[in-house]
């Protein structure tokens, strides 16, 4: 059991959820951020049921100055940040020759650069205590791309870049730096899609299912074990044999 501090970006969401949940039965202090209080609360009541205590802070991972605020906070209530999950992410499809700047830049700042705006104010105290794990949640879209999704599969390929960047940096420090690019998964969005689509989706993974986000959560579990710390710069894909790269 750990008794380190992990934040976990967008940790409300179904994966996040998921990962919420792992880390805290493994004996991590978590934390997570939110931006709607009301959802929030809702939130805290299921996590809760369920034996999890999280400490949730307000905080919008697409404002550098919100996330040095929230940073600061976390180190207050529970102490330094050992591990960071950066799994916060949203999506505004459409096909580039329709799509705005708005919805550009808003995925853009919300999946790629919080990248940076959360990573930023926590990678001095891992490098000076020596020790850190840090891991982004990307998408088999970042892999092979997705007609409608320009924004979303630039940024999820970015986060990777930043990955192995950050992972040559930072190894002498004793940090490893990974990703996770999940596939299809059964969170309530895409349970939300309609079923003629999502069976369509379905067709094409050869394992024949979507994923579960506990099986995210494990894959994220597994580059925080200390028997995984030659392992940085990496990218697990976990899609049902979706998307087979090297």
């Amino acid at each position: 059991m750990s008794t380190r501090v992990a934040l976990v970006t967008g940790g409300t969401g179904g994966i996040g959820t998921a990962i919420v949940r792992r880390l805290a039965k493994m004996g991590y202090k978590v934390a997570t951020n939110y931006r709607n209080e009301e959802k929030t609360q809702a939130w805290r009541a299921k996590v809760a049921a369920d034996g999890v205590d999280a400490l949730t802070v307000r905080g919008d991972v697409s404002d550098p100055e919100a996330c040095k605020a929230m940073v600061r906070q976390i180190e207050e209530k529970i102490g330094p940040v050992d591990v960071l999950i950066n799994n916060a992410g949203i999506t505004r499809d459409t096909t580039f020759h329709k799509m705005t700047y708005e919805q550009w830049t808003d995925v853009v700042n919300t999946n790629l650069n919080a990248c940076f705006n959360v990573t930023r104010p926590i990678i001095e105290g891992m490098r000076a205590r020596k020790w850190g794990r840090i891991v982004q949640i990307s998408s088999i879209n970042g892999q092979k791309g997705q007609y409608g999704q320009a924004n979303y599969a630039a940024a999820k390929a970015g986060m990777h870049g930043f990955t192995i960047s950050l992972a040559q940096e930072n190894a002498r420090y004793g940090i490893t730096v990974n990703t996770v690019s999940p596939g299809y998964i059964g969170t309530d969005m895409v349970m939300a899609v309609p079923e003629e689509v999502r069976a369509k989706i379905v067709a094409q993974i050869p394992l024949g299912r979507l994923g579960k986000p506990d099986e995210i959560a494990y894959a994220v579990a597994f580059f925080l074990d200390d028997a995984a710390a030659w392992c940085t710069g990496c990218n697990l894909a976990v899609n049902g044999g979706h998307y087979m790269g090297w």
